[in-house]
């Protein structure tokens, strides 16, 4: 129902997201056999296409224009691609989105070189567009994505931290692509300064907030519908909003030590998400979660009146809402 919800609210630009689609098919091409297989895996494992909604919607406050906006958006997915395939060589997930990631399938080497390849083939598509401005920001968010990379490899099994430390983790690992690829939707369609402005924040808004219920979420929803083990991020040695909530409670700590030092059998997995769903955290991180998208939205309602601000409006409140 939730998934049907989504693609009710895509509706409207749906032939504009089916050539993006068609576009990161054949941007991920490669003459090696192994980065082709693995580039396509990652692709039609499918996901929320978040950040190319986003360019589409913010390019429509300015001179539309399908094959820029394409360029732009297939770029920012496939560093966000990238980024995944990362991630599950750093965290050794073998699974994602409910498929085999390209780490398991191959090796840890296959898939560096998969998500080295994907994040030049990123710098590719948007190097056909002629402004500067727009090189600039991409090369400054790529810098600050792989920041954020090193400050998780940091902070993982790291019990030691703070509401800052955790909100500076989640600006680079997800608000920061999605403020760009609003920015970036905007510039390129030559939006006025002000709509640029609006919908950068906006975009920021929305990335944190999408990122915390996405942290609840990977506690509150089942292993089926994850598509991988509940509780996947305190496996994985990273503790997120619900936890450090409650991360020196003498009751959790136990289990919180376990699951970092991959000790915690699946009985006691059980008995720890049901400890954090009673505790009241996830209660707390919503709201957090919520205050964000007011923010969020807030910003769009200064926007121009037109069908791409009720388009973000629907969008943003279902990504703070959403159960998947």
């Amino acid at each position: 129902m939730e998934k049907l919800k989504l693609l009710s609210l895509y509706t409207g630009f749906r032939k504009d997201l089916t050539f993006i689609e068609k576009e990161l098919e054949k941007t991920v091409d490669s003459s090696s056999p192994v980065i082709r297989q693995a580039s396509l895996l990652l692709l039609r494992a499918g996901g929320k296409r978040i950040r190319p909604i986003f360019v589409i919607l913010s390019s429509q406050f300015g001179q539309y224009s399908k094959e820029n906006v394409a360029k732009v958006a297939v770029s920012l997915e496939l560093i966000h691609m990238a980024s995944l395939v990362h991630d599950d060589v750093i965290d050794n997930s073998d699974v994602r989105r409910g498929f085999e990631t390209v780490k398991a399938r191959w090796n840890n080497r296959i898939a560096m070189y998969t998500g080295d390849y994907i994040f030049s083939r990123a710098l590719v598509s948007i190097g056909e567009i002629e402004m500067s401005a727009v090189h600039q920001l991409l090369a400054e968010t790529m810098l600050e994505i792989c920041k954020g990379e090193i400050i998780q490899i940091e902070f993982q099994q790291k019990i030691d931290q703070t509401f800052r430390d955790y909100l500076r983790r989640i600006k680079r690992k997800t608000a920061l692509l999605l403020s760009s690829s609003c920015e970036l939707g905007a510039l390129v369609s030559n939006a006025s300064p002000d709509v640029v402005r609006k919908l950068k924040r906006f975009g920021y808004f929305a990335g944190m907030a999408f990122q915390i219920v996405d942290d609840i979420l990977d506690i509150t929803s089942t292993d089926e519908k994850l598509g991988k083990p509940a509780g996947s991020d305190l496996l994985n040695g990273h503790l997120t909003l619900p936890t450090l909530y409650i991360k020196d409670e003498p009751e959790f700590q136990p289990y919180l030590v376990r699951s970092f030092y991959g000790t915690l059998t699946d009985v006691e997995r059980g008995e720890m998400l049901t400890y954090i769903r009673q505790s009241g955290a996830i209660e707390r991180a919503q709201r957090v979660s919520d205050q964000y998208l007011e923010k969020a939205i807030a910003e769009v309602e200064m926007l121009p009146d037109c069908e791409a601000k009720k388009s973000l409006l629907q969008i943003a409140e279902f990504l703070g809402q959403r159960k998947f």
